[in-house]
């Protein structure tokens, strides 16, 4: 920050003045002067002239501006020429030997009476070298002594102007050296000044057509003048504080440069004229520019206040969608990003190529008619600012040809599990390929309107269903398969997230904090730290700041993964304890140590100079001060989860990219009396070099600060080499930044890494690993960790922390890799759902390359280790790999399951047999059958059709019923549901419900199940509503021995009523009513079927209406009971019998498996022979 370097004298404004006939006059000043026909100093009036009271010393040429520069400094001069420079000089006047004004140069300069002038050739424009510059001096009179009159003659005449009429240009005079010895003669022989010559004729003022309405036009016809008007100005930052060095313009068609600010943020400009039409530009780094208009008066002078806002990057809050269209029609794909200042300039890409901005223009709608074939492929924008820019996400157009079919009409293969009792011979396994199309956008009918969003998503889905009936052991099972796929609007969906607020270090939750969204309030944590969001349709990046109100945690912002298809996303969010605050002197110099491993040094130090503390109206404060830094240190690989938002950053060239961090600070001062809250400037930051293990992050290391808004960060400050003698004997090199701490709290210590790749990972249903069995909207988390040398399994500390959602194809997540050291960087990787950790693939004591996904030799280079495997009792739910980068030219490492980071696409497309890490659910003692398909992890797949289990695709409604067993075994319990009113569906089966009992802890013969069913209700046409037929059927020798009294008494009065002869089973018409847990009836509606599920059965577990439990409490809330006697000795149960069964699907185009053997057929027929049992299905 050139501009802005805090020397020990004040930065001041070169004001330069010119009046026919009159020397101009150099103020004590710095500034940078556009160079141009004439100088700015038009517009200014002279500080001083040859009538001020003074006399001005000869002019001195003592340096020359090689090296870093020209330095002619006041006590240089007066080494060499002793007397002639007086004690104390009054002002100070300076041009190049060509005469040339300082004004005019365009150069960056320092001057000062007390210490002569100089130009650093570092501060100029790239390229360009300090001119060669002579001064003098204006001192008291009589202060100087008068020997000049012996050896110099006297002044020649002025020449004459050198400018034409109306123009400035410089007069000359010389004389001549009397003395005998040349070294005497060392004082200039020649001089000019400026001048300006009367202006021209009326010829002249014809070829000007710029009218002023006060004053008269300039020598370059753009901007007025008047010459006895002067502006005063008082430019502040947001705190307060004064805007130093800030760079004031007038906006012409070309920005002239006028002065800079002084010290105190103040101004000066003659020459303007207050016409209320005039415009001004203030400029200052990382702050957004201001524009001015001049005041409209009559007085000769006004002043203007002005205040900084922070300068921020631009912001893409709408991205171009994927769309597709016929060839011939029309598309408009749009683009809006936001920033300080607005960005004013998109430009569009194709296939990254830019698109010609003459025929596109600048702006946020790109509109492409006719289209053709060869238009289509991949667009993206970017927005441009002063502030820099910033590049949309992807968006796919598709261009078929008139007569192409938009969607694929033959459905690709899908297979659904079938229950325990339906082995299938003739396919040899458990699995029914029922069909599916693949949800994408297709080209569908739409009207001739350009909008950002189609009126109508077209979306590939089923069109053609065929029944079919399965032949199970003892019953037949009905099935719809998709036969045919074609265009047709989309499903409707929500995107909702939900989570859990609590500390990293104990657990405890963030009670009835507040979440803030873009600034506003958008959702309260509950006592338990719960919350709940429903994400705006037009989100493109979820940023949530959880804000403690008991200020017992940090404020901590969170970019979070949402499923854009619809559905819930569980996250857990892990804050950091805010840090007990301690008491500093503000007029004291303090160090606040950053770091919280014991026994090991701080990462870095915060040194607050003594003064530096301000109130927010840029008051200084000098009382007590309450300070609180709380720091997130890497060394801590407990700490990783409550990293603040994604550590990622946008490059000059608007594309995103990671940040590793080496920490990261919350900071809060507080005045001590009255709490309110403090800037502080000039603050230092020391970061022990010695910290930073990777000596390449040394030189990039940068300090950076975290927008709230966009979970950004934003470059703060460069890091300088700087050593300091901790003792005697230790002498260690310190990375330096400076930063003020003002409207941002929260910063980092981190390094741009572009070494990236991804990995990818999938999550399955069970250890099957079934394609058909992946899991969508898993929330995938790496911790990229820096090994210790020589330990690649034991990390030293960790580097980032990213999150990603699974979809259809699974997840690529990314992590720092590297191509030469493989143990460069390490990732730890775990999984979770609905907040419930995954396991991953085990690693000892087996270790196979077939069940981890990724063959061998790739698999020992990459060095998989499951959490535990070196201590059993170590949970199982993470592992880690070594991230060694694949090697281009190497077969078996090309094909994942790590990906180079430019082959992102690879990634996200590779298809379930390429390789890949796996995670997987505990398989529990439940199974679900739908006659229509459907995936609860993706609301899109929903079907439109009477038979659906879910009529709504956005509203999803859960029943379970509590059933009670007496007996010593737990047994499975089903439900089967039919239609049993509704005219379509009277009948026909809806699904089945499996579930095993769970005993209670307190009882040892007795259990409970909680078993869903399908709730009554409309149908998807919302034509009518159909009480569904439920019956609910224990396994083996049981009988019915009581149904709750209330239950039977509410479906008495709500006919008809089912007759029930058989004890081994109950059969009900189920209540349209949410009954409640008196009924023995649990009843949740909610936006996500599996949470509706979950809180349903906590209740159903807890026996209440509105608590939740994992403990069964089989004596609560129950609605039937059934007493069951113990089985035959030998007989498995339903799930004892699937689990001991192989896992066995039909690969693609064959049907292939084992026979089951012969005591599996024999337990298979045992199970049959059961009373009421299965054979009623």
């Amino acid at each position: 920050m050139k501009g802005a370097k805090a020397w020990l004298f004040s930065f001041l404004v070169l004001q330069v003045a010119s009046v026919s006939g009159r020397q101009t006059v150099l103020t004590q000043a710095v500034r940078r002067v556009q160079p141009g026909k004439r100088t700015t100093g038009t517009f200014a009036k002279p500080a001083v002239t040859q009538e001020s009271p003074g006399e001005w010393t000869a002019w001195f040429n003592i340096d020359h501006p090689g090296g870093k520069g020209d330095f002619e400094r006041l006590d240089a001069i007066r080494f060499y020429y002793g007397e002639r420079v007086c004690a104390h000089p009054l002002r100070l006047e300076a041009r190049t030997t060509d005469w040339m004004p300082v004004g005019s140069t365009g150069q960056v300069v320092h001057s000062s009476p007390r210490e002569g002038f100089w130009c650093l050739n570092q501060e100029q424009r790239l390229g360009r070298n300090c001119s060669n510059y002579t001064v003098r001096f204006l001192c008291p009179l009589g202060s100087l002594r008068r020997d000049t009159e012996r050896i110099w003659g006297p002044w020649s005449p002025w020449s004459k102007c050198s400018a034409p009429c109306g123009h400035m240009g410089v007069q000359t005079r010389t004389r001549t050296c009397l003395a005998e010895m040349v070294s005497l003669c060392s004082e200039a022989a020649e001089e000019g000044r400026l001048c300006e010559n009367p202006d021209c004729p009326a010829p002249w003022t014809t070829a000007c057509d710029l009218t002023c309405p006060m004053g008269r036009a300039n020598a370059e016809c753009d901007a007025c003048m008047c010459e006895d008007f002067v502006l005063h100005g008082v430019v502040s930052l947001s705190g307060g504080d004064p805007a130093v060095g800030a760079t004031v313009y007038l906006q012409t068609k070309v920005l002239k440069m006028l002065t800079k600010t002084d010290s105190s943020g103040r101004f000066q400009v003659p020459g303007l004229c207050p016409d209320g039409k005039s415009k001004l530009k203030i400029m200052k780094a990382k702050f957004v520019p201001i524009v001015l208009t001049m005041p409209r008066t009559s007085l000769n002078s006004a002043t203007i206040n002005a205040e900084f806002v922070r300068a921020e990057t631009p912001y893409i809050v709408m991205n171009p969608k994927t769309k597709a269209r016929r060839a011939g029609q029309s598309v408009s794909l749009c683009c809006k990003a936001t920033g300080k200042p607005n960005p004013d300039k998109y430009f569009w890409y194709h296939n990254d190529t830019l698109l010609d901005p003459s025929l596109y223009k600048h702006e946020g709608k790109l509109v492409l008619k006719k289209l053709r074939p060869e238009q289509a492929g991949e667009y993206f924008c970017k927005a441009q600012s002063d502030a820099g820019a910033a590049k949309s996400r992807v968006a796919q157009l598709s261009v078929i040809a008139l007569d192409e079919s938009p969607c694929n009409p033959t459905p690709e293969s899908y297979l659904i599990r079938l229950p325990h009792d339906c082995f299938q011979n003739a396919t040899n396994s458990f699995y029914y390929d029922v069909g599916r199309c693949p949800v994408k956008t297709c080209a569908g009918q739409q009207d001739n309107g350009m909008r950002c969003e189609d009126a109508v998503e077209n979306c590939c889905g089923i069109s053609k269903t065929e029944e079919r009936e399965i032949q199970c052991s003892s019953y037949t099972l009905p099935i719809k398969v998709a036969k045919e796929c074609s265009c047709q609007r989309c499903t409707e969906t929500r995107s909702i997230v939900r989570g859990r607020v609590s500390a990293v270090d104990t657990g405890e939750p963030m009670r009835f904090g507040h979440v803030y969204m873009g600034g506003n309030r958008v959702s309260m944590t509950g006592y338990k730290g719960t919350f709940t969001l429903h994400v705006p349709q037009d989100t493109e990046r979820l940023v949530l700041t959880f804000v403690d109100r008991l200020q017992k945690f940090v404020n901590t912002t969170k970019v979070l993964p949402f499923n854009r298809k619809g559905s819930a996303v569980f996250h857990e969010i892990k804050v950091l304890r805010r840090k007990e605050p301690v008491t500093l002197d503000a007029m004291e110099t303090n160090v606040i140590p950053l770091g919280e491993v014991a026994g090991q040094d701080p990462m870095a130090e915060l040194e607050i100079p003594s003064g530096s503390f301000s109130k927010q109206n840029g008051e200084p404060y000098s009382g007590k001060v309450k300070a609180s830094v709380t720091f997130l240190d890497p060394r801590d690989l407990s700490t990783a989860a409550a990293t603040q938002s994604d550590l990622s950053f946008i490059n000059d060239e608007g594309d995103t990219f990671p940040l590793r961090t080496y920490g990261m600070f919350s900071v809060d001062f507080t005045d001590e009396a009255t709490l309110e809250t403090l800037n502080a400037g000039k603050v230092k930051v020391h970061l022990d070099s010695t910290q930073v293990k990777m000596p390449e992050h040394v030189s990039a290391m940068k300090l950076w600060s975290l927008n709230p808004d966009t979970g950004l960060w934003e470059e703060e400050g460069d890091f300088k080499f700087e050593r300091q003698r901790r003792n005697k004997r230790e002498e260690r090199t310190f990375l330096v930044g400076n930063m003020e701490i003002r409207e941002r709290r929260l910063f980092n210590l981190d390094v741009p890494e572009s070494r990236r790749c991804f990995i990818k990972v999938r999550a399955y249903r069970s250890e099957r690993f079934l394609p058909s069995e992946q899991i969508q909207g898993v929330v995938v988390s790496v911790i990229n960790l820096e090994p210790r040398t020589g330990f690649s399994s034991n990390p030293r500390a960790w580097g980032r922390f990213d999150s990603v959602l699974t979809g259809p194809n699974g997840a690529c997540v990314p992590a720092f890799c590297d191509d030469q050291a493989p143990d460069a960087y390490s990732a730890y990787v775990l999984a979770s759902l609905g907040g419930e950790e995954l396991e991953a693939v085990e690693s000892a004591p087996k270790f196979n390359p077939n069940a981890i996904g990724v063959p061998q030799p790739y698999l020992n280079k990459l060095k998989y280790r499951r959490t535990d495997h070196e201590d059993p009792r170590v949970k199982k739910t993470a592992f880690q790999i070594s991230m060694a980068k694949p090697r281009p030219n190497s077969a078996e490492e090309s094909n994942g399951p790590i990906y180079a980071f430019e082959n992102l696409r690879a990634c996200e497309e590779a298809p379930a047999s390429a390789p890949h890490f796996r995670f997987y659910q505990i398989e529990g003692d439940r199974y679900d059958y739908n006659t229509v398909p459907f995936n609860e992890d993706d609301p899109m797949s929903w079907t439109e059709d009477y038979l659906a289990w879910w009529p709504k695709p956005m509203e999803f409604r859960a029943c379970y019923i509590k059933v009670k067993i007496v007996g010593p075994l737990e047994l499975n319990v089903r439900s089967r549901n039919m239609g049993g009113t509704h005219r379509r569906t009277v009948g026909r089966l809806y699904g089945i419900r499996d579930v095993k009992s769970t005993r209670d802890r307190d009882q040892p013969n007795v259990s409970a199940a909680c078993l869903e069913f399908k709730c009554s209700g409309m149908l998807y046409d919302q034509d009518r509503v159909d009480r569904t037929l439920v019956k609910v059927i224990p396994q083996g020798s049981c009988h019915r021995a009581n149904v709750n009294s209330m239950l039977h008494e509410y479906l008495v009065n709500h006919l008809p009523l089912v007759v029930n002869n058989d004890t081994s089973e109950y059969t009900m018409l189920a209540p349209l009513d949410p009954l409640g847990h008196n009924y023995g009836i649990y009843t949740v509606t909610d936006q996500d079927p599996r949470v509706a599920k979950e809180i349903a059965l906590g209740r159903c577990f807890d026996g209440s209406s509105d608590g939740s439990s994992r403990i069964m409490k089989s004596n609560v809330g129950v609605a039937l009971t059934f007493n069951c006697a113990e089985g035959q000795v030998g007989r498995q149960s339903a799930f004892q019998y699937l689990q001991s069964t192989p896992a066995q699907s039909p690969a693609a185009g064959t049907l292939r498996g084992r026979v089951p053997s012969r005591r599996q057929q024999r337990a298979s027929r045992g199970d049959q022979r059961r009373q009421g049992g299965a054979a009623s299905l």
